[in-house]
């Protein structure tokens, strides 16, 4: 158990000084209520209601997630918020990662905590310790979080000073905790939290204000963590896990988990031949040709869409020299991302982003405000420098494409242009059915540029979104080093979300590069730039797709479509026959001519996720008619081959991701 700590001499939130300085609090609806400065969100939430107060758990205040415990002292605006909500889940996750240090402290005395934040996905801590984590620990660990969460402990918040601060660690023999106060700045309020006896952590929060909330836990896997992500530095242990309110969530969370993993795009990228990963270039993918008939069917449509839009599109050298890269800002703001090489003995480095090489191409012409917008699109080829324990699949790699467009626009026609570009946003991720969501994120600490620049950006990505009355998340401090942006969220099939396209506005670069156009009065101004890429990673997007669809793509952009499957070698001249009037239709179509037997074959077409299979034998032949499997094994049978051909025109053609037999 933990020590005492009223010898400390902490100040408790308990003891806010209100000083008489009152604050507003503007609610969701638009009603705003006063309370003294220093007051608790969780009393501002009872002073809602009692039922809103006991169903939730913490607040968003000014865009911050916080506790209940923890103090207002400035005019906000405040949302409660509940375990289904996200940032709900991030104070729930975040509680149970320290129960979960807690219980490892129980059960291995002497452990050093280095940082446990709440994930996506649930929570990790990272940790020091000379026994090494095995799967039969998690059990036990699981089983003592339980034990603790029951005791009902308190999550106390604590601000102390820096020195009593760095005395406890030292004395604790925490040398990570240690480091981590060394490195706040001298006026940095430093905050603990104590959950009851059992465990006191250096934190900001936010947490839930008992320990009993947290009724199912799941621990789920042991991996290693450098500290701080440096290689030099020690290898530190992680366990992930998750926690839910109540046991029936985490019975179907387990059973959305074993639908995950059938649908693993590295798995069915396998099975299907799409892609491979070979050690001779850990993180660089190899697409095989069935890989590259869906990326050029995908890719071929998007060309399709954004010549009919107004893109041109071009193409861009890979490496280019280090001099450019410092003018663009990447040198200094994305340095340790990049790959360098020299050529005649100058520096070049090979391009992490496309935009300079699409800045260049701009800037070789001269542009009169008519021209405006110059729309151009590239699907280019990046390389970033991806440590390697983070690399999974192609949802982490160190090259990719992305389908990026840069537009140059007169300011007055931003908000147009940023219309247009939801409205691709729109019709290419509702094409698979995806639904999405849109979060609007501001300018990093790390910014470029002038502060008038970034604030007018941002207003005309909000007003943007507003004046169309799209609903959006604020995320402070996450926009590119060049500009502010609105990011896509897409959820596939398995309730999960992915974040592919961007939408970001940039004063930066043309200013850098002295981007012009003459305006009506034969004067030079200065354009505005805007990124976008909404496939983002081609890679990643077909990785996503793979998992959304469980590799059952639609007709019209799966390698394998038909498959002609003859019972014996007799019917095999009706089978070529067969082929080549689906071929010339433009379907992709094969016989399958294997001396094997009917079911292999079918049981084959099945694992390559065939739309249909066309089994063909004397009653076929003699009749034109024929019986259509479909991949899930059901069949229509009668079927006049032009009606065949007919109807799954159409499916391809509509795009459409429900099939026609």
């Amino acid at each position: 158990m933990y020590r005492p700590i009223a010898r400390l001499g902490h100040t408790s939130f308990f003891n806010e000084i209100k000083g008489g300085i009152m604050i507003k609090i503007t609610l969701p609806d638009g009603s705003v209520k006063e309370y003294d400065k220093g007051v608790l969100v969780g009393d501002v939430t009872k002073d809602i209601s009692m039922g809103l107060y006991r169903a939730a758990l913490g607040a968003v205040v000014n865009g911050e997630v916080k506790g209940y415990q923890e103090p207002i002292n400035e005019d906000a605006s405040f949302k409660v918020v509940k375990f289904e909500d996200k940032e709900g889940k991030e104070i729930f996750w975040h509680t149970s990662s320290h129960l979960m240090a807690a219980a490892i402290k129980e059960l291995f005395p002497g452990t050093k905590f280095a940082i446990g934040p709440a994930v996506n996905d649930g929570f990790y801590y990272d940790m020091d310790l000379d026994h090494r984590f095995v799967p039969e620990d998690l059990e036990k660990i699981e089983e003592k979080m339980l034990e603790l969460a029951k005791k009902d402990l308190p999550l106390e918040r604590i601000e102390i000073s820096r020195k009593e601060a760095l005395d406890l660690f030292k004395e604790e023999g925490q040398d990570y905790k240690v480091e981590l106060i060394n490195d706040l700045g001298e006026e940095e309020v430093i905050t603990l939290y104590k959950m009851g006896d059992y465990f006191l952590d250096l934190c900001r929060g936010p947490h839930l204000l008992s320990t009993k909330a947290i009724k199912a836990v799941k621990l789920k896997s042991i991996a290693g963590a450098y500290w701080r992500g440096d290689s030099n530095r020690q290898m530190l242990q992680r366990i992930y896990g998750i926690s839910f309110e109540k046991a029936k969530q985490l019975e179907e969370y387990e059973t959305l988990q074993k639908e995950i993993e059938k649908r693993d795009h590295r798995k069915i990228g396998s099975q299907m031949d799409l892609f491979a990963f070979h050690e001779e270039g850990p993180g660089f993918p190899f697409f095989h040709p069935n890989g590259m008939t869906l990326m050029n069917e995908l890719l071929d449509w998007w060309r399709g869409i954004l010549n009919e839009r107004g893109y041109g599109e071009i193409k861009t050298p890979l490496i280019l020299n280090e001099d450019l890269w410092h003018r663009s800002g990447h040198w200094d703001h994305y340095k340790e991302n990049m790959y360098f090489t020299k050529i005649d003995d100058e520096a070049y480095a090979i391009k992490p982003m496309n935009c300079p090489g699409s800045v260049l191409t701009y800037g070789s012409s001269q542009h009169s405000y008519r021209d405006l917008p110059v729309r151009l699109a590239e699907f280019g080829q990046v390389h970033r420098h991806e440590l390697s324990g983070t690399l999974h699949g192609l949802f982490r790699v160190r090259t990719f494409t992305q389908d990026d467009a840069h537009v140059y626009c007169l300011p007055s026609q931003i908000k147009d242009e940023v219309y247009k570009m939801i409205d691709l946003a729109d019709l290419l991720y509702k094409t698979f059915g995806f639904k999405y969501s849109i979060e609007l994120s501001t300018r990093p600490d790390d910014y470029m540029g002038e502060l008038k620049d970034w604030d007018f950006a941002e207003d005309q990505l909000k007003k943007a979104l507003e004046e169309r009355g799209i609903s959006y998340e604020l995320n402070p401090g996450d926009g590119a080093f060049y500009g502010p942006k609105i990011d896509f969220h897409l959820e596939d099939a398995a309730k999960r979300t992915w974040q592919c396209g961007t939408i970001q506005l940039d004063f930066q670069l043309p200013q850098n590069f002295d981007l012009t156009y003459v305006d009506e009065d034969g004067e030079k101004k200065r354009p505005v730039m805007l990124h976008r890429a909404l496939l983002g990673s081609v890679e990643r997007f077909i990785g996503v797709l793979t998992e959304h669809f469980a590799g059952r793509f639609p007709l019209w952009l799966n390698p394998k479509q038909v498959q002609i499957i003859p019972v014996s070698d007799k019917y095999m001249d009706f089978a070529y026959d067969l082929k080549e009037r689906i071929k010339k239709a433009g379907f992709r179509v094969e016989v399958d001519s294997r001396n094997e037997g009917v079911g292999y074959k079918i049981r084959s077409a099945q694992l390559m996720r065939t739309n249909y299979m066309l089994v063909v034998g004397e009653r076929e032949e003699e009749s034109g008619k024929l019986t259509v499997r479909n991949r899930d094994g059901e069949e229509s049978s009668g079927i006049l081959i032009e009606d065949f051909i007919e109807k799954i025109s159409l499916e391809r053609d509509n795009k459409d991701t429900n099939p026609s037999y």
